[in-house]
């Protein structure tokens, strides 16, 4: 046995387990005193997502070769079905898995909240979870302000670039003239990845630190289970809440237009085509809940 084998031991400290401990007790203690119904999904589903930037590990059943399953990277889509059915505000915490994200600050398994406010609206929904984020962290960092930015606001300051109207050719030079690296694997990239690789290069290395930063108004490219802005279609009503660089958190007023999230699911299942991703079959039974009716709501993931 090598050295590394029989190195068992945890790579948590226990002061990190403690404080972990905590901050769990301290989301329920505050969900609790919300009247937020704590909610348990299945982790294995017959169905995945058709995003294109998840993907969905698949688990066989030995006794039955026919069967695929596979692990959920989120269990949105199962908790909406609770909220068309009359659940009414809910959250979860829960393991959630992601073939393939393993580095710095990734790891193909990783514990989730996840949670739904009805009757709420985009803006009340980002500060009751700027408030609720900032309480966790209170604890551990001193942190100055909540910053806002729309997504557009951001990539001009930071990249130099309007994100709604460059195109590829733009935005492949604002990437080469602020990361030093061989963008010839990128050649074919087409204009989301584009944004993707600027965001996370060039947009979130520079925003502002030792205070949360809440990016909004995403793209609606960018968006399939977000609602569109009414002032503005370009946009979806998304926002993300970061700390000294790291995402946090992703939120959603939550798409209920079940004509809408069909279209955009099909698209997404005929672009994995396209680039060779895995064809995974679409959640009838959660758009039958959309087609019931999804009350209006908004959602978010915060990773845990």
């Amino acid at each position: 046995m090598s050295e590394s084998d029989s190195d068992w031991r945890p790579t948590a400290t226990l002061t990190t387990l403690q404080h972990r401990a905590r901050m769990l007790q301290q989301l329920r203690a505050y969900f609790l005193s919300r009247g937020v119904l704590e909610v348990e999904t299945p982790l294995l589903a017959d169905t995945a997502t058709t995003e294109l930037h998840l993907q969905s590990f698949v688990v066989s059943d030995p006794l039955h070769p026919t069967a695929q399953y596979y692990l959920h990277t989120s269990p949105e889509l199962a908790m909406k079905r609770l909220l068309a059915a009359g659940s009414g505000s809910i959250y979860q915490i829960c393991k959630v898995f992601r073939a393939g994200e393993m580095g710095a600050r990734h790891l193909p398994e990783f514990t989730m909240l996840e949670w739904y406010r009805i009757d709420t609206d985009y803006d009340a929904f980002i500060a009751e979870n700027v408030r609720l984020v900032e309480d966790l962290l209170r604890e551990h960092l001193n942190l100055q302000p909540v910053m806002q930015f729309t997504y557009q606001q951001a990539f001009i300051e930071f990249a130099g670039l309007d994100p709604l109207i460059a195109d590829v050719v733009q935005l492949r030079a604002a990437f080469a003239s602020q990361v030093p690296a061989d963008v010839s694997a990128f050649a074919q990239a087409d204009k989301q990845t584009w944004l993707e690789l600027i965001l996370t290069h060039c947009v979130e290395p520079h925003l502002p630190r030792d205070r949360l930063v809440v990016i909004r108004d995403y793209p609606a490219e960018q968006a399939s289970l977000a609602a569109l802005s009414p002032t503005n279609p370009k946009v979806a009503e998304r926002f993300e809440i970061y700390c000294n660089g790291l995402e946090l958190a992703n939120g959603f007023h939550e798409l209920t237009n079940v004509a809408a999230q069909r279209h955009r699911m099909e698209k997404e299942l005929g672009e994995r085509q396209q680039r060779k991703l895995p064809v995974v079959p679409l959640d009838e039974k959660f758009l039958a809940a959309l087609q019931h009716g999804l009350p209006d709501c908004c959602g978010i993931a915060i990773g845990f």
